[in-house]
C-alpha cells in the first residue's frame, strides 16, 4: 500500500472527519496516533479500528492548545511507533455567536483550539521532518475561511489563519523535502450537521452544486492523497472538498 512503513499523527482523531482520515490512512498502510484530551472512549475505539485493519494504533492524552503537550505527543509517537512521517492537523471547536454577544472566552478558546493548537503540533514535528528531509503536513481548514460565515467570526478567522499559516510554513519548509497542503471542506455529515434543526441543513444543502452533503470519508481521501507520494509536488496548496457550495 501507498503509506507502508509511515506513521501518521492525526489531532481530533477520535470521531467525525478525523476518525476518518485516522482510518483511511491505516487502510493505506500508515500506523496512525491520535490524541484525545478527555474522551478516551472514543480514542480508544478508534484505535481498535486501526488495529483490526492490521496497522499499528495509539491514543495520547494531549490538549492540542499546548506546545508542551504537542512536545510529549511526538516524542511518545516516536518512541512507540518508531517514527512520524505524516501529520495532519484536525482538532477544531465552535463556539458561535454574531460579534455583538460573542464573548471574550468564545474567542480565545476558538483561536487556541483552531489555529495555535496547528502551530503547536507543527512546531513540534518540524525539526524532525527537517532532519530526516521528508514528512507531510495536511492541515484540515474550512470554505468558511476562505469566504467568512455569519456567526462563526472566530472559526472563519482561525480557519483563514491556518491558510495563511500553511502557505508560509511550505516555504520554509520545501528545501527539506516537507510538503505542507491544506484541506478545506465544506458541509460535511458530521454528528453536529446531523443534529441541526432541518431549515439550517437545508439551506446549506441549496448551495452545494452536486445537490448532497459530503462525508467524513470524501475528505479523508483527498488527505490520504496528499499524504502519499502521489502528491509529492503539491505544496502550499489549498484543496476545498465541498461539492461547489464556494464557488
Amino acid at each position: 500500500m501507498e503509506l507502508t512503513g509511515k506513521t501518521a499523527i492525526v489531532t481530533g482523531g477520535s470521531r467525525g472527519i478525523g476518525a476518518a482520515i485516522a482510518l483511511d490512512l491505516a487502510a493505506n498502510g500508515a500506523d496512525v496516533a491520535i490524541n484525545f484530551r478527555r474522551q478516551a472512549n472514543d480514542a480508544n475505539a478508534v484505535v481498535e479500528k486501526i488495529q483490526g485493519i492490521g496497522r499499528k494504533g495509539l491514543a495520547v492524552q494531549a490538549d492540542v492548545g499546548s506546545l508542551a503537550d504537542a512536545e510529549k505527543m511526538t516524542r511518545v509517537v516516536q518512541e512507540k511507533l518508531g517514527g512520524v512521517h505524516i501529520l495532519v492537523c484536525n482538532a477544531g471547536v465552535n463556539r458561535d455567536a454574531v460579534i455583538w454577544k460573542m464573548t471574550e472566552a468564545d474567542w480565545d478558546e476558538v483561536i487556541a483550539t483552531n489555529l495555535k493548537g496547528y502551530f503547536n503540533y507543527v512546531r513540534a514535528v518540524a525539526p524532525l521532518f527537517k532532519e530526516q528531509k521528508q514528512g507531510k503536513i495536511i492541515n484540515i481548514t474550512s470554505i468558511n475561511g476562505m469566504r467568512g460565515k455569519f456567526g462563526q467570526s472566530n472559526y472563519s478567522a482561525a480557519k483563514a489563519g491556518i491558510i495563511g499559516f500553511t502557505k508560509s510554513v511550505a516555504r520554509e519548509l520545501g528545501k527539506f523535502n516537507v510538503n505542507v497542503n491544506a484541506v478545506a471542506p465544506g458541509l460535511i455529515e458530521t454528528d453536529m450537521v446531523k443534529n441541526a434543526p432541518p431549515e439550517i441543513r437545508e439551506k446549506a444543502l441549496a448551495d452545494i452544486l452536486l445537490g448532497r452533503i459530503g462525508r467524513p470519508e470524501e475528505v479523508a481521501n483527498v488527505v490520504t492523497f496528499l499524504a502519499s507520494d502521489k502528491a509529492r509536488h503539491i505544496t502550499g496548496e489549498v484543496i476545498k472538498v465541498d461539492g461547489g457550495q464556494y464557488l
